[in-house]
């Protein structure tokens, strides 16, 4: 099972790049925020990667970020949602763009996919709706610097700040604030606070948000 390829790009396509890993070429399907984000040809890289096994194939789905990997997991546990659509939303909604819509039950968002019909997107948001919040707070916390790998686990040093994070959130849920303006808010505070704000901050630093 391949975690990870580290290697110097050889050339990038619509929906797939070829990394050459001392000499040998692995073909690497990616969304196209992440095929854009891949440095030039000649250069290094390094990419998160999720293999999938078929009887007839073997697939490698690369990602420069946690959080997009672990999004590209936990859409394809959504009946009807294949590796293929789970690339298509990835590459129209960031992980935390993701996650706002999800928590907001914004189904038009997740609909601009392509191959993702209102019916899928309703269902991807229902289905998904209790578990946005820690994914996309992490990527807050820890975002990926293109060419560069990013940390190879969620528990990083980004995890306790996102699980404070997701408590800010639950802690304006319990004052009556809607789960998707109380994460934006959250989102918003953390940004500004930094990485390693905590709780409390988060807390007032959302309801100040809020009150804007």
């Amino acid at each position: 099972m391949i975690g990870k390829l580290s290697g110097r790009i050889d050339s990038v396509g619509e929906e797939h790049c070829l990394i050459d890993v001392g000499g040998v070429g692995y073909v690497v399907f990616a969304s196209t925020r992440t095929l854009g984000l891949l440095p030039p040809r000649g250069e290094a890289a390094s990419l998160l990667i999720e293999t999938h096994v078929r009887e007839d194939h073997i697939h490698l789905f690369g990602f420069l970020e946690v959080a997009e990997r672990d999004w590209f997991r936990l859409l394809s546990t959504v009946q009807g949602v294949g590796s293929r659509s789970a690339l298509a939303i990835l590459s129209v909604l960031s992980p935390l763009q993701l996650a706002q819509a999800i928590a907001a039950q914004d189904k038009a968002a997740v609909s601009r996919a392509n191959g993702v019909g209102p019916k899928l997107a309703a269902r991807i948001c229902a289905e998904l709706k209790d578990k946005a919040g820690r994914i996309a707070l992490s990527a807050e916390m820890t975002p990926a610097t293109a060419g560069k790998a990013p940390a190879p686990s969620p528990e990083a040093p980004g995890a306790a700040a996102a699980a404070a994070a997701e408590d800010a959130v639950a802690a304006l849920e319990a004052l009556g604030y809607r789960r998707g303006e109380a994460f934006s808010a959250v989102a918003q505070a953390a940004r500004s606070l930094g990485g390693d704000a905590p709780l409390e901050e988060l807390i007032k630093g959302g309801l100040r948000e809020l009150a804007q």
